[in-house]
């Protein structure tokens, strides 16, 4: 894990960042079988970077279920982007770029 996140963001933008690492690990163990996982925030300018990468299954479908598409609305909400990159047998990355001006 690393993390650089000084100085902190506002609340709602930790909580943000909280569900993103939270759904991100529930998904690699139980949907993904992954081994592995490896969580990095850090603090870019007026931008939170929070990705969580696995070394799982990958194929995971950002439109379907509900972690995902309620993790997407919940980026959304502070204005913020999320990216999944998922390619079938090569691990998930799931990153969040949160605003924090």
């Amino acid at each position: 894990m690393e993390v650089d996140v000084a100085p902190r963001p506002a609340v709602s933008v930790e909580a943000v960042a909280y569900f993103v690492v939270a759904e991100a690990l529930n998904n690699a163990m139980r949907h993904a079988a992954a081994g592995r996982g490896q969580i990095t925030i850090l603090r870019e300018g007026d931008e939170l970077r929070v990705a969580v990468e696995d070394d799982g299954a990958g194929g995971a479908d950002p439109e379907s279920g509900t972690g995902l598409t309620g993790l997407r609305r919940r980026v959304n909400a502070v204005n913020g982007r999320l990216e999944i990159r998922s390619p079938q047998g090569g691990g998930t990355t799931v990153t969040a770029v949160l605003p924090c001006g």
